[in-house]
C-alpha cells in the first residue's frame, strides 16, 4: 500500500506554470532590436527613439498635441509646414510666440496635430501646447511663460442653447396677439 500524502485545511497547492514559448521568443526578438522606422518630418529624419517633450494645448473646441524635439529646427503641423498650414503671418507669430519668448526658436523643432475648432483657436491650442511642453522640458520655464499668460488656457466657450429661446438669449419675436 503507498503512503498517501495529505494536505492541511486552509492550504492551497501551488502549480509551477512551464515557461511559454512565446515568452522566450519575445525575450530573444528583444535582443535583436531591429531599429525603428525613419519618417521624415520638417527636413529632419526622426526615429522613434528622438527625444521629445509633450504639451496638450486646448482653446473653445481645439485640442492639439504638440511635441518638442530638442533636434532640428522648424514647425510643422498636422504633416504641413507652419507657413503652409496658417497662412498668414499673425497666426504664425501666435503659433512662434512661447519660442519667441523662451529664445529657443533655432534650437527646437515642433510637431503638432491640431484638431477642431476655428483656424485662429487652432493656433492659440497650439500656442498652449508649445507653453505646455517647454515647461516639461525646462520647469524653470514656467515663470517666465505664465508671466505672458501663455499657460492659461482661454476658456471662452460658445453658449449652449437655451429651452424656449432661439438662441442662446435671444428670444423670439414678441407680439401681442
Amino acid at each position: 500500500m503507498t503512503a498517501k500524502t495529505t494536505k492541511p485545511k486552509g492550504e492551497k497547492i501551488k502549480k509551477q506554470k512551464a515557461p511559454l514559448v512565446a515568452e522566450s521568443v519575445a525575450h530573444e526578438v528583444a535582443e535583436e532590436m531591429i531599429p525603428a522606422p525613419v519618417v521624415e518630418a520638417g527636413g529632419v529624419k526622426e526615429t522613434k527613439s528622438d527625444r521629445y517633450f509633450e504639451g496638450i494645448g486646448r482653446r473653445k473646441t481645439a485640442h492639439a498635441r504638440v511635441r518638442i524635439y530638442t533636434k532640428g529646427t522648424g514647425i510643422t503641423i498636422n504633416g504641413k509646414e507652419c507657413a503652409s498650414y496658417f497662412p498668414g503671418e499673425s497666426l504664425q507669430r501666435i503659433v512662434n510666440a512661447p519660442l519667441v519668448k523662451m529664445k529657443s526658436v533655432e534650437r527646437m523643432r515642433v510637431s503638432a496635430f491640431v484638431q477642431g475648432g476655428g483656424i485662429h483657436a487652432q493656433a492659440e491650442a497650439i500656442r498652449h501646447g508649445i507653453a505646455r511642453a517647454l515647461v516639461a522640458f525646462n520647469p524653470d520655464f514656467r515663470k517666465r511663460l505664465k508671466r505672458a499668460l501663455y499657460l492659461k488656457r482661454d476658456a471662452r466657450m460658445k453658449e449652449t442653447k437655451k429651452y424656449g429661446l432661439k438662441k442662446a438669449r435671444k428670444a423670439p419675436r414678441w407680439s401681442k396677439r
